[in-house]
């Protein structure tokens, strides 16, 4: 049987980081992943995640830029490139570029805001219906790589890595907690922080935690997303500025954009309906199967808002959302136990600045914002 302090539960980009910062202040750390580090089941795979910092919120704004040195930090310590600047186009009745501006300008962020018209000149490939923000500092992460880099850089500071390792149970033991996994390995921990992602709604039941608690949770609906690479019409040079990342947003229809990367061979952008997919009762429901009436209503709008792609996806695939009510992150600890679940499909951005508030609450070192907290101190000891 294996002991550790700490025990992280999943290897994607919320359990990789924690794991990072845990072990580089020099704790015990077990990490226990049910398949592989940022595999395809989960939302972290792939290469091709957008990095941006408008938000309509200046709390997540200012995070995105605290996020941006643990991101320098992780690339200098990785000795590799995790985000490609791109910068980013936000449009739409219902994106408020001006707003998204306002929060920009109070944080210090380089912005600009563009008449359709001046944009369309400026990137004739996409096509606008409102005013338009532009901010250059934005770009695409390279999820994949991100993680095996946390990874690698936990292990260098003696964490331990199990994989292939299902999470069945938690009870509470003299130390603390037994762990067992679905064929029969145990891990005992003194404390456990769970960054399951899709895999969370069932795996609530199974934390020992008090009930009242566990009610206090907010509801998880897990989505199975769907992603499209449309070619380029013009395959742009090595040299070439790349295509931003785009938001836009109207009363119709809510799509994302970037260039697909690695993922998309280099020559094709990747766009999705924000949530568009499928509703999961939990990850283990999924099966990575395209639902024709979501890839339609994708082809319809690339053929309407983007003129310099051809409207027939040549790659497609899937990716898990995890979201919560108000789009909110869950970071909080009772009883030892902290959940994670940096979700409602922006959480990404902010994997390194997660990593450390996850192990700060896990420690007790520090707090988190307010609004990321669910459980109630009064009933943690019931």
């Amino acid at each position: 049987m294996h002991t550790s302090k700490y025990v992280v539960v999943g290897a994607g980009l919320a359990g990789a980081a924690t794991a990072w910062r845990l072990a580089g202040r020099g704790h015990e750390v077990t990490v226990l992943e049910r398949s592989t580090p940022a595999n395809e089941w989960g939302s972290s795979h792939g290469s091709a995640r957008i990095f941006r910092y408008a938000y309509p919120e200046l709390e997540y704004t200012r995070m995105v830029v605290d996020a941006k040195e643990g991101w320098d930090e992780l690339e200098r310590l990785g000795g590799r490139r995790l985000i490609t600047p791109t910068g980013a186009v936000d449009h739409g009745s219902v994106r408020h570029p001006r707003q998204l501006a306002e929060v920009l300008q109070a944080v210090g962020v380089e912005h600009e805001v563009l008449p359709p018209e001046e944009a369309q000149q400026r990137w004739p490939q996409l096509a606008f219906d409102t005013e338009v923000l532009w901010h250059p500092g934005a770009g695409v992460i390279d999820a994949e790589t991100t993680v095996s880099t946390m990874i690698e850089l936990a292990v260098a500071h003696g964490a331990q890595v199990r994989t292939g390792w299902e999470l069945r149970e938690v009870t509470r033991s003299a130390n603390g907690f037994r762990l067992s996994s679905s064929t029969g390995e145990v891990v005992e921990a003194e404390r456990i922080i769970v960054c399951a992602g899709g895999w969370l709604p069932a795996l609530l039941g199974d934390l020992s935690l008090p009930a009242a608690l566990r009610q206090q949770m907010p509801s998880l609906q897990v989505r199975q997303e769907q992603a499209y690479h449309f070619p380029y019409r013009e395959v742009p040079e090595p040299s070439a500025t790349p295509w931003p990342t785009f938001i836009h947003k109207s009363e119709n229809m809510q799509a994302y954009g970037l260039p697909g990367g690695r993922d998309a061979q280099f020559h094709g952008q990747k766009v999705a309906q924000f949530n568009g997919g499928k509703i999961l009762s939990s990850a283990q429901t999924q099966d990575q199967l395209m639902d024709e009436a979501n890839r339609q209503r994708v082809v319809d709008y690339a053929e309407r808002y983007l003129p310099g792609v051809v409207p027939e996806p040549y790659a497609e695939t899937t990716c898990l959302f995890t979201n919560t009510p108000n789009e909110d992150f869950v970071l909080d600890t009772v009883d030892n136990i902290t959940v994670v679940s940096p979700c409602s499909g922006h959480g990404g951005k902010f994997a390194p600045l997660i990593g450390e508030m996850a192990a700060d609450l896990a420690t007790g070192r520090a707090g988190v914002p307010e609004i990321f907290r669910v459980f109630n101190r009064d009933l943690q000891t019931q």
